[in-house]
């Protein structure tokens, strides 16, 4: 009765934790592809064009998010451990970009499939139909991804929590429990 009840607990625990991660992942992707869709909102109507599909934020913030949580449970780019926070974390961005954009193409196209689409066609919806665009998108993914993975990385070097309260709690003052075993005091 008591590993039942403590089994319980451990679902509705990882649950809980999981719905924490996805909610973060969405809203800070959510304001990422929001500030794009925003900037190229403000150019398209210089030239007279009206855009504005604020869906369309929200719809890759909804799907990113659930692909990302997939990664994170599959340990993906998860290497150079014990090296400056600099190696894993680009390597974890790039792979999560690679990752991110072939899950997104499968996705497109299967949408696109079902809407009598060519693959082609449901392809440049990914990240565009000329090189430049596709490149743009690429890059722009990775920039997105890279302050992601640094600031996983720099928690999981902290522990759990750490970061959280030193951004949200103290007012960026680690309290004397917090420091590191080999942070020196400043003068």
């Amino acid at each position: 009765m008591i590993t039942k009840a403590r089994s319980n607990r451990t679902i509705v625990h990882k649950v809980g934790h999981e719905l924490k991660e996805y909610a973060i992942v969405f809203v800070y992707l959510y304001v990422c592809f929001g500030a794009i869709i925003l900037y190229k909102a403000a150019v398209l109507r210089e030239e007279g064009i009206s855009y504005a599909p604020w869906g369309f934020a929200a719809v890759k913030a909804l799907i990113l998010g659930k692909f990302m949580l997939l990664g994170n449970s599959m340990r993906l780019g998860q290497r150079f451990t014990g090296r400056p926070l600099i190696y894993p974390t680009l390597h974890q961005s790039f792979v999560f970009l690679v990752f991110l954009l072939v899950l997104l193409a499968i996705e497109e196209t299967l949408v696109g499939l079902l809407h009598g689409r060519t693959v082609v066609e449901s392809l440049s919806d990914v990240a565009g139909a000329h090189l430049y665009q596709i490149l743009t998108t690429t890059l722009l993914m990775f920039l997105i991804l890279l302050p992601y993975f640094a600031f996983r990385q720099l928690a999981g070097v902290l522990g759990e929590g750490r970061l959280s309260r030193l951004f949200f709690v103290n007012g960026g003052r680690p309290e004397i429990g917090d420091r590191a075993p080999d942070a020196r005091l400043s003068p």
